[in-house]
């Protein structure tokens, strides 16, 4: 049974974040993600605290999602090393196109962070099913959407085709794996790649002392 996770106490307070300092180019930044993969919700709050003028694109890659003990077992070290939590969903590594509409349907009304992190959390943190209108109508709600609008969304397939759009932009950029970060025409693949971006530009902007 999946623990009922209160998304308002988890919720993050985004009036306080800071940017990156350098950010004027920060703008071009494009972060591609799956909600069905972990590695998304291990990366999706990091990018949205700390570059929050990103634009999140849901993308899907042609080839499946990985699967196996190994994928498991990567994700279950990182959320250790990250000291985040990490429930499995019953029906991963299966896709979630009902969630990623919404996550469209999100980036339209300028909510696509905070739907995309609602989202991860209810799935990765408390184990439910994003294919179930009931928890896409608590994610939307949680990030401030019109849940009949999410759940029109959700149900309307002409949606897959900016997320197909999505996953060749990703492609034609170089990038093979889902979550990828896109920034001055380089690519960064998987969520310990991004990590490590964050840290270097990091680095890069904090004032020498």
């Amino acid at each position: 049974m999946a623990e009922v996770i209160q998304l308002a106490q988890r919720r993050p307070d985004l009036s306080g974040r800071q940017a990156l300092p350098h950010a004027p180019d920060l703008a071009r930044m494009t972060l591609y993600f799956d909600l069905a993969s972990p590695f998304a919700y291990l990366v999706a709050e990091r990018i949205e605290r700390r570059i929050g003028n990103a634009m999140w694109r849901p993308a899907v890659l042609r080839q499946p999602l990985p699967r196996g003990d190994d994928v498991v077992v990567a994700a279950q070290r990182r959320a250790l090393a990250l000291r985040m939590p990490l429930v499995w969903p019953e029906r991963f590594p299966c896709g979630v196109p009902s969630a990623m509409r919404v996550a469209t349907y999100a980036n339209e009304h300028a909510l696509g962070p905070q739907f995309a992190i609602a989202a991860g959390r209810l799935a990765f943190c408390g184990g439910f099913d994003l294919e179930d209108p009931d928890i896409l109508a608590e994610a939307a709600a949680a990030a401030g959407l019109d849940v009949d609008g999410a759940l029109l969304a959700a149900r309307d397939p002409r949606r897959d085709h900016q997320i197909d759009m999505a996953g060749r932009a990703v492609g034609h950029a170089g990038g093979t794996t889902l979550p990828a970060l896109e920034h001055e025409r380089r690519i960064y693949c998987g969520e310990a790649r991004i990590t490590a971006w964050l840290s270097q530009a990091a680095a890069i902007a904090r004032p020498s002392a």
